[in-house]
């Protein structure tokens, strides 16, 4: 071990899912402790997950590329390591020598879950001292879900951390600093996003800046558009995925623009309350994956189990079939398949198409909702774990304490663009549809088809199954489950733990009791 005074209390901050200097609490505390330089692990368990696509990786090194920019401007240095985090973490421990670990908690997927215990274990033994610090508004450890808007609001309100001018480093050797690896050095593969949103806290701002003084005026009719919530949502959800700009940093902006209006009703108080309670319930559902990490493969309530597993016959295409009509947007659909191959390009849609997307797999295609939530994870930017796998759990109707919501594509491609804009622009073979058919081309007459250059069949595919019958199928199966007495003591059980509540349970059911007296 090298003998270097500063290399004697160096510390290591390690980056995660936080790339940014700004209300960087682990950054802070490592500057005030001596010589301090971050690192950033490429790690073969992260990018090879069944979850991971090459789009997060070019997300993560445009992130990285500022954050080492950032750390350089203030005298210190970015690492870029690839490999297991430990053996990483043990050949910089010898390199380096360093004393202290400092990082923020990370609720990820489960092979993260068991890297920070082995991590955990590697320090105890290496004398390291590791240090934790909250992100978001999740809280480790658990605690019981009364109260918990409160803590996080409390949270929030809380001054931002201290972003430090001057961080004392250390003169490092190119082998030991890295640089950046590409999706072609990680073979990974290709990237299908060809429009995705660049990364980094300077876009992170700006996207949030735009939203809160331009775009964000009708958010709060606008969001369930994929036309009009293309601009009319805030896009910053990839930033607050990757923590290039924090949750804290972006409620108190929002809080500081709503405090700016003027009084009186307007269309911009309601849309940044609605975007408000937006940003709560970002760490309300990775508090669920926090507080049951089994989540990620397991139905949240149990009585679900071996509903879908247990009942694969059913009529038309098989399983196999309908998953890749489903996830290479050719089901006949219109919306469902200009939605899926909108996200094979920009890795975004807006959060009404993103659960319909779900709904219509594991409802109308009778689909397990795992694989499906395998694959949107790869095709949405923003993939947070915390919110994705709770959300599919939700909208595939396995929850037990949310209402099961069968979307109909038909219904909300009428609703959400009845002049067939987003339908057309991403389905070029609907082009000349007439908009009264737009929603439902194989109800065109065959003239029509033929004069449109649109054949049913032929041109684009035939609807995959029968809405109507798939729909009452789906609605009796799932209704059959939920009607169980068992399957309502398990959902109690599901709520009790992880139920949005503003009041205690105890309070809740005195005043059920008061009321029914």
């Amino acid at each position: 071990m090298p003998s270097d005074e500063n290399h004697d209390r160096l510390s290591l901050v390690w980056f995660k899912r936080d790339l940014r200097v700004s209300d960087h609490l682990p950054l802070h505390e490592a500057a005030q402790h001596g010589p301090a330089v971050g690192l950033y692990i490429y790690e073969p368990t992260v990018h090879r997950a069944d979850e991971h696509d090459p789009s997060h990786l070019i997300f993560v090194n445009q992130c990285l590329e500022e954050l080492r920019h950032e750390l350089r401007t203030r005298g210190s240095e970015l690492i870029l390591a690839y490999g297991d985090a430990v053996e990483v973490l043990a050949r910089l421990r010898r390199s380096l020598g360093f004393v202290r670990l400092y990082s923020h908690e990370e609720t990820g997927l489960g092979a993260t879950f068991e890297r920070d215990k082995k991590v955990l274990a590697w320090c105890r033994s290496a004398g390291i001292a590791w240090r934790e610090f909250q992100q978001h508004g999740v809280n480790r450890p658990t605690q019981s879900r009364d109260g918990w808007a409160s803590r996080w609001r409390r949270h929030m309100n809380q001054p931002t951390i201290d972003t430090p001018t001057i961080i004392q480093g250390l003169s490092l050797d190119p082998e030991t600093v890295g640089g950046l690896l590409s999706p072609g050095e990680l073979r990974i593969g290709v990237s299908t996003k060809t429009h995705a949103q660049a990364g980094g806290s300077i876009a992170a701002r700006k996207t949030l800046d735009t939203f809160l003084t331009e775009r964000g005026e009708h958010y709060q009719q606008a969001m369930s558009s994929p036309v009009q919530g293309w601009d009319a949502c805030s896009r910053i959800s990839p930033y607050l995925a990757y923590g290039s700009i924090s949750m804290r940093e972006a409620y108190q902006t929002t809080c500081r623009r709503q405090d700016a209006l003027p009084k009186g009703r307007t269309p911009w108080r309601g849309s940044l309350a609605s975007f408000q309670k937006r940003l709560r319930w970002h760490c309300h559902f990775i508090q669920k994956l926090e507080d049951e990490p089994a989540l990620e493969s397991q139905n949240l309530c149990s009585a679900y189990d071996g509903m879908r597993e247990q009942d694969r016959s059913r009529w038309g295409p098989s399983e196999s079939e309908r998953f890749d009509a489903w996830a290479a947007g050719r089901t006949g659909y219109p919306l469902v398949d200009a939605c899926m191959r909108c996200l094979h390009t920009t890795g975004w849609i807006n959060f009404r198409m993103r659960a319909m997307l779900v709904s219509f797999a594991c409802y109308q295609l009778w689909l397990h909702w795992k694989p499906v939530a395998q694959h949107l994870a790869r095709q949405f930017l923003d993939f947070e774990p915390g919110i994705h796998y709770p959300q599919c759990q939700m909208q595939a109707g396995v929850t037990g304490i949310n209402t099961v919501r069968i979307y109909s594509p038909i219904k909300q491609a009428k609703d959400q663009d009845p002049g067939g804009i987003f339908i057309r622009q991403w389905v070029p073979e609907l082009t000349d549809v007439p908009s009264e058919h737009i929603a439902q081309p194989e109800a065109m007459p065959a003239m029509t088809q033929q004069m449109c250059g649109c054949v049913i069949g032929v041109d684009y595919p035939e609807p995959i199954v029968d809405h109507k019958t798939a729909y009452q199928e789906a609605r009796e199966k799932v209704y059959r489950v939920k009607g169980r007495a068992e399957t309502r003591q398990l959902a109690q059980r599901v709520y009790q733990k992880h139920g949005s509540r503003r009041k205690p349970m105890q309070r809740r059911h005195q005043q059920r009791s008061r009321r029914s007296t």
